[in-house]
């Protein structure tokens, strides 16, 4: 090979060596990653991103599962209660965003998200207008409370449960629990109270409705706070990482850039049914539909005893009057109802409250909420949030039929809202990943040619070294000389 192609060789070689190196320490391609995610990262009228944010792609289901009391005689009398689960009911969510109003200064958005839910036979165990599930009678629980502290309620409760012999549990069908029925105690008390509901559902009034306006960042200002929430219903400074982003289509494994999120971060979680911010942590890594996430979920220090964890004091209700472990008292969200929040079958609770109701099996692979994160964006890929409706029960004064009955913390059902990026979208992902993985690694590959480039140089070099002028290859010294 000529002398000039061994030079260019060597020059080559030290010319992509020399490139690679200064664009690793620029981090010139990583940037122009960061700017493309920057750029698909701010709602904008007319995007791809803002239509999806508008009608979120990806499948919402809630599935409801009900605790079916089976002794309930027996429970009367101080026995613990047995109850079977029964479930799941499932019902696709639709959550449009509605009144989209762009602030003036670009950075906010406000909007509504109207919730509505619309039965699937297929994902469910039975038809919810003819099963019947027998529970306990949270209406006539609510109201031996409320009579505590008010002599018409109780003078119009005693009364209604000795003429329409109502009890402390109750048989209706999944339909009728879930979005309302008419109830005979409700309705006599209504007439004297109006601010009472005659009416009882556990998401009465939540089909078809909206949980009030709030107030998005856009990202305008900062990518990384993209769809974050800073009010709702006029309450501003929430701690907020929001699930409904699931739709978007950026993210990496974070093995080659600078990520959003990392393995010691914290997410914060605002929920309206808890009435309070929840924080997650890293649990592991994932792969959701070959796409890498890391999952995180809420320690058990979040529905932890106020002796445990200072800062959920604020829920011992009255001031003091602290709940054992895994439990949340909300009945200062729910007009006075005895409502306690806990994880599905007390995962994460006080033993105590777990043995206390048979047939109550707690299984963290099915009972834990959890958000699965990429970690570029933070935008959620799989998401599943899960919580258990517990009704407080005791004996009250005054009122035989909570004479012999067992202090409790009664489950009535417990529902699993999840969500999944869907298939259109996730692969709109992966082929992302693909390009981003390869855009990060051009340095690298720029790099292996140089490398490549100097053996060959290398090996050139040395076999020029090794060749001798034209014919000293034929003259050699005989061994032996003859006369």
């Amino acid at each position: 090979m000529a002398k000039w192609a061994v030079y260019v060789t060597g020059t080559f070689s030290v010319l992509l060596l020399v490139v690679s190196i200064v664009l690793l320490v620029a981090h010139t391609f990583m940037n122009i990653v960061d700017v493309q995610v920057k750029q698909a990262t701010v709602l904008k009228n007319g995007t791809e991103v803002y239509e999806d944010w508008v009608s979120p792609p990806p499948p919402v289901y809630m599935q409801f599962y009900f605790f079916n009391v089976t002794n309930p005689e027996e429970v009367l009398t101080g026995e613990k209660p047995i109850v079977e689960e029964i479930g799941p009911y499932t019902y696709r969510e639709y959550r449009p965003r509605e009144n989209i109003d762009f602030h003036e200064n670009g950075t906010e958005v406000s909007a509504v998200t109207t919730k509505t839910y619309v039965f699937e036979a297929d994902k469910s165990v039975g038809d919810p207008n003819v099963d019947l599930i027998r529970t306990v009678n949270v209406p006539v629980v609510t109201l031996l409370e409320l009579s505590k502290d008010s002599t018409i309620i109780k003078k119009i409760v005693e009364a209604a449960l000795k003429a329409y012999k109502e009890g402390m549990f109750m048989t209706h069908t999944v339909h009728e629990l879930l979005w309302g029925y008419k109830d005979t105690i409700l309705s006599l008390v209504h007439t004297v109270q109006p601010d009472i509901s005659d009416t009882f559902g556990l998401f009465y009034k939540m089909n078809a409705t909206d949980d009030g306006e709030y107030v998005f960042l856009s990202g305008k200002n900062n990518y990384l706070e993209f769809t974050q929430i800073m009010e709702w219903n006029g309450k501003k400074n929430l701690d907020w990482w929001t699930t409904e982003s699931c739709n978007m289509i950026n993210g990496t494994d974070g093995t080659s850039f600078h990520p959003l999120l990392n393995k010691d971060d914290i997410i914060y979680m605002f929920s309206s049914d808890l009435c309070r911010s929840i924080y997650a942590v890293y649990e592991s890594s994932e792969t959701v539909k070959n796409i890498p996430v890391f999952r995180f979920s809420p320690p058990a220090n979040v529905f932890a005893n106020a002796s445990i964890n200072p800062q959920n004091s604020g829920f011992c209700v009255p001031a003091g009057n602290c709940l054992p472990s895994g439990l949340l008292n909300v009945s200062s969200c729910k007009q006075g109802a005895p409502i306690i929040l806990s994880s599905p079958h007390f995962y994460q609770a006080d033993k105590s409250v777990i043995n206390s109701i048979k047939g109550i099996e707690p299984i963290k692979e099915n009972h834990k909420t959890f958000l699965d994160l990429s970690p570029l964006t933070g935008t959620v890929i799989q998401a599943a949030k899960r919580l258990q409706v517990n009704v407080y029960v005791r004996k009250i004064d005054g009122y035989p039929i909570t004479e012999n009955i067992q202090t409790l913390f009664f489950p009535v059902m417990h529902l699993n809202e999840s969500v999944c990026i869907d298939d259109e979208s996730a692969e709109k992902l992966r082929s992302i990943l693909l390009q981003a993985r390869v855009v990060a690694n051009i340095p690298f590959i720029i790099m292996g040619l140089g490398i490549i480039l100097g053996i060959i140089f290398t090996i050139l070099t040395c076999r020029q070294s090794r060749q001798r002028e034209p014919g000293t290859d034929d003259e050699r010294s005989p061994l032996i000389r003859t006369s």
